[in-house]
């Protein structure tokens, strides 16, 4: 099974895991998407053992499956979702641009503030008027 996304006039409508044959019998447009490519990189998943106290403070080994870089193939730089834009000249798929000043990184099709956002481990809200990040109070 695969991924496969509804686009009308450039904007994704509904998002399907279905067979090749079966979208090749639907009416419009459909355009097939990998779930696991995000920012042109597909991921794969990999076991890792976490050590975790329960409620009795007894030592639990969790096993937890995190994303890691598979060396598969990348397709569409993003997994569709509904409202996304399918670009057909990038064959790419992306997310609404969130603010004016944001632009689109070419190589990830991901949106990009004007400037980067600190890396602190505060929290911060960006803001379009002043087009700089704002620290949460």
């Amino acid at each position: 099974m695969s991924h496969f996304a509804k686009v009308v006039d450039g904007t994704v409508e509904l998002v399907i895991t279905a067979e090749q044959d079966f979208v090749d019998g639907l009416d419009g447009t459909w355009v097939q998407t990998s779930f696991n490519t995000w920012g042109g990189i597909h991921y794969g998943y990999e076991e890792v053992s976490n050590v975790q106290l329960d409620k009795d403070l007894n030592e639990t080994t969790v096993t937890i499956p995190q994303p890691v870089a598979d060396g598969g193939v990348a397709l569409r730089k993003n997994y569709a979702g509904v409202g996304d834009t399918y670009d057909s000249t990038r064959d790419a798929f992306y997310a609404p641009q969130p603010y004016a000043s944001w632009t689109l990184d070419e190589d990830t099709c991901f949106w990009e503030a004007p400037t980067a956002k600190p890396e602190d481990g505060k929290l911060y809200n960006w803001d379009e008027e002043t087009t700089s990040w704002v620290e949460v109070e």
